[in-house]
């Protein structure tokens, strides 16, 4: 993995908190983005426990100088969460379901001003 570092490669660690992923993988892997599992934003403004959890996937990340991706968000109430706490990236319904690499490509402009409206310039 840190021949593929070498080559630019940038690595993420996907469903962080779930599963397989351990903290290990973190000072094992050299990672540049942690992806916080959408179960955990699922109930973010609805379950403390999820919140806690989400604010410290967040805090290990910046603390390793990693970036951090939400994944699933689908609510305005999520992001504007997310946002107080200093996620780096979001991704989730919200802005868009997931399509074929050519639909991005031929709408793209208008896929970015649909995300553009939820963030201040």
């Amino acid at each position: 993995m840190k021949k593929l570092k070498e080559l630019g490669v940038r690595i993420s660690i996907d469903d962080f908190g779930t599963g397989y992923s351990s903290l290990n993988y973190l000072k094992e892997l050299p990672i540049d983005k942690l992806k916080i599992d959408r179960s955990f934003i699922k109930g973010l403004h609805t379950n403390k426990q999820d919140s806690m959890l989400v604010s410290t996937i967040i805090s290990i990340a910046k603390n390793m100088k990693v970036e951090v991706l939400a994944e699933g968000v689908e609510d305005v109430a999520q992001l504007n969460i997310l946002q107080q706490k200093q996620c780096n990236h979001v991704q989730g319904y919200l802005f868009s379901k997931p399509e074929k690499p050519d639909y991005i490509t031929q709408n793209f402009k208008r896929l970015q001003e649909n995300a553009r409206k939820y963030f201040a310039n």
